[in-house]
């Protein structure tokens, strides 16, 4: 398993703040701004994959017997 893989979203969050307000600060030299950006684009598809998963997770029932079903909103069938 790879070193992202194993990053939590909360700790992925963190790292992306820091590249976001570096970048912000405009003073980081080109070469190192490009490094910080790609970072800052993986740690966001972790974040993202990690907020689909956790969506995917919530908005599954378990029946009586254990098994899984999509949840439905009656609101949304009418």
């Amino acid at each position: 398993m790879s070193a992202k893989a194993k990053l939590k979203f909360e700790e992925a969050m963190q790292q992306l703040e820091e590249i976001v307000t570096n970048l912000e600060r405009g003073d980081v030299p080109l070469e190192e701004a490009l490094e910080q950006f790609q970072k800052g684009v993986g740690l966001s598809k972790i974040c993202k994959e990690t907020l689909q998963n956790a969506e995917e997770t919530l908005t599954k029932m378990v029946d009586e017997k254990g098994n899984e079903a999509p949840f439905e909103n009656p609101s949304e069938n009418e």
